[in-house]
C-alpha cells in the first residue's frame, strides 16, 4: 500500500522539480559522459560510477521521498518499482514494498550512521591508505597503473614506513598490499564495520552517496544529489593526497609527506567531516520517518552488507 501523504504536488510542480534535478545531474556528470564516449578515463569521476556501480541515468531519476504524492503521475511513475498509483492517477511511495525489499538495509544503515555520529572524528590518517595500496609494488602491479607516482617507488615506500597508518575503513584497508597490511594499527573487517566507522574518514563520507541510492526510491533525490556532490569533492582530495601525479587532469597534489601538506589535508578533512555529519543526520531523519510510518523501529545492525 502507499505511505501516508503530507502533501500532494500538482503535475506542473513535480515535473519542474524532476527536470531541475536531471539538469543538475547532467551538469555534474557532463565531463564523465563525454570522456566515456571518447574512451578516456578520469581518476576522480570514474570512481563514483565504477566502484559504486550507479549509472548517471539512474541518478537522474527524481524521487520525492516518503510523504509526498504526485498528482497525475501514472504515465511516469506507474511502472516504477516502489510506487503505487491510485485510481485518480496520483503516485506515492509504496512503503510496504520498499521496506520488504530494503528493510535489512534500512536497519543496517540506521545503526551505522548512528554509531558514526556518536564518535569523535579522527583527523590523523592523512590519506595514507592510498600509499599503503602501492607499498612495495613492482612496476605494473598498481591499481592505477595509468597514473605515474609523484615520488620514486623507494621514496613512496619510505612515506609509508615513516608514518603511522590508522585506517578504519575496511573498503580501503582491503586494498592494502600484503606488505602494508601489518602496518595498519587497526584491523577493520566487513563484519565489524559499525564498530570502526568514524566521521573523519573520507571513504565513510563518500559512502553516504552509496547508502542514499541503495535506499531509493525512499530517499529524496535532493539528498542523494547532495551526497553525490560531496563524494565527488571528497574523492578529489582522496586522490590529491595520494602518491599519484594527477597534474595531467588538473589536480594539484596535497603533499602529505610534508608538514604543510598534512595541515592542508586536515583542514579540508575537517570541512568534509562537518558536511558529512549534516548529511548523516538528514539521512537518519529519512530512515526514522520510514520506520515510524510502518510502525516499527530499525533492528540493530547485526550484519553488514556488501559495498
Amino acid at each position: 500500500m502507499g505511505t501516508p501523504v503530507k502533501r500532494t504536488l500538482p503535475r506542473a510542480q513535480w515535473l519542474t522539480l524532476a527536470e531541475e534535478h536531471a539538469a543538475g545531474v547532467d551538469r555534474l556528470t557532463a565531463g564523465h559522459r563525454e570522456r566515456r564516449q571518447r574512451g578516456e578515463r578520469h581518476p576522480v569521476e570514474d570512481f563514483l560510477f565504477e566502484y559504486y556501480r550507479h549509472r548517471p541515468t539512474h541518478l537522474r531519476r527524481w524521487h520525492p521521498g516518503a510523504g509526498t504524492a504526485l498528482a497525475d503521475a501514472a504515465d511516469v511513475y506507474g511502472e516504477r518499482p516502489g510506487y503505487v498509483v491510485d485510481a485518480e492517477g496520483t503516485a506515492r511511495l509504496d512503503i510496504d514494498s520498499v521496506m520488504e525489499r530494503r528493510g535489512r538495509t534500512v536497519g543496517f544503515v540506521h545503526g551505522l550512521l548512528g554509531a558514526t555520529l556518536s564518535r569523535p572524528a579522527a583527523h590523523d590518517c592523512f590519506g595514507l591508505h592510498e600509499w599503503a595500496m602501492v607499498y612495495r609494488l613492482a612496476p605494473g602491479e598498481q591499481r592505477h597503473e595509468q597514473l605515474p607516482l609523484r615520488l620514486s617507488q623507494d621514496e613512496t615506500d619510505a612515506v609509508v614506513e615513516d608514518n603511522r597508518i590508522r585506517c578504519s575503513h575496511f573498503d580501503a584497508y582491503r586494498f592494502f598490499t600484503p606488505d602494508a597490511v601489518g602496518r595498519n594499527s587497526l584491523r577493520p573487517t566487513r563484519e565489524d564495520q559499525v564498530a570502526f566507522e568514524q566521521p573523519g574518514c573520507l571513504h565513510a563520507g563518500m559512502d553516504l552517496y552509496k547508502w542514499c541510492f541503495k535506499l531509493a526510491p525512499a530517499v529524496p533525490s535532493g539528498l542523494t544529489l547532495a551526497a553525490f556532490e560531496l563524494a565527488r569533492e571528497i574523492r578529489e582530495l582522496d586522490m590529491a593526497a595520494s602518491p599519484y601525479d594527477l597534474s595531467d587532469v588538473g589536480i594539484a597534489p596535497v603533499a602529505i609527506e610534508t608538514s604543510a601538506g598534512k595541515a592542508e589535508y586536515v583542514e579540508r578533512q575537517r570541512g568534509f567531516t562537518a558536511r558529512s555529519n549534516a548529511l548523516r543526520r538528514r539521512l537518519l531523519d529519512v530512515l526514522e520517518d520510514l520506520t515510524e510510518r510502518v510502525g516499527s523501529r530499525p533492528s540493530p545492525a547485526a550484519a553488514t552488507l556488501d559495498p
